[in-house]
């Protein structure tokens, strides 16, 4: 059997918007995001891999100007600005119920079985890889020409009950604005150390 080992990589260009030079803005220009650019946010970020494809991420995008109103009243003082401006506001909801999903997202085995009666262990597992999601909406979006503001920041109970509401096993884990960033609202790039400082290979 021949391994096939992808040798290529993207262009540094592409690297830059998506990394190096992306930032996490406070404030956005007044320029809209479709419909259209969200569900191909979803597109690209749903083949990103998680713990036997559970995808237990729900989103509700946040765009109505009664939406807003509802997302902001549950927001700190220093996050409202930054949603009622976003052209939409993603939550990032995680469903610890996710294993009634596995039968058909991970149809290879029962993976149901693994997950039943095990609340505490798929709230680890609906934590850990809607987290992982959530960073695949915030790199898909920005492939796509968008930029992110990830947040805490809220009163999470109140998220849930305002956009979760007839879904109690939801949890929300964080929320993400995304539009269009305004560079004036982003200060100095904080530090990025060097690889010694917090990684070791063995």
């Amino acid at each position: 059997m021949t391994t096939q080992y992808h040798d290529h990589h993207l262009p540094n260009d592409a690297l830059d918007q998506i990394f190096r030079e992306a930032r996490s803005y406070n404030g956005w220009l007044d320029k809209p995001v479709s419909d259209e650019q969200l569900h191909a946010i979803w597109d690209l970020m749903k083949m990103g891999p998680t713990s036997a494809n559970m995808l237990p991420a729900r989103i509700v995008w946040v765009k109505s100007e009664e939406a807003k109103a509802k997302l902001v009243a549950t927001a700190s003082a220093g996050n409202q600005e930054k949603i009622r401006t976003a052209p939409v506001t993603a939550v990032i909801g995680m469903d610890i119920d996710f294993h009634e999903e596995l039968p058909w997202l991970f149809p290879h085995t029962d993976a149901k079985s693994w997950f039943e009666g095990d609340v505490e262990g798929r709230k680890e597992g609906a934590f850990r890889n809607s987290s992982l999601q959530g960073a695949y909406l915030m790199i898909a979006a920005r492939a796509l020409g968008l930029d992110c503001g990830p947040m805490s920041g809220f009163d999470a109970d109140a998220v849930g009950a305002a956009f979760f509401s007839d879904d109690d096993k939801v949890k929300v884990n964080f929320i993400c604005s995304i539009g269009y960033g305004d560079p004036e609202s982003i200060f100095g790039r904080s530090p990025r150390p060097e690889f010694g400082k917090f990684n070791t290979i063995v």
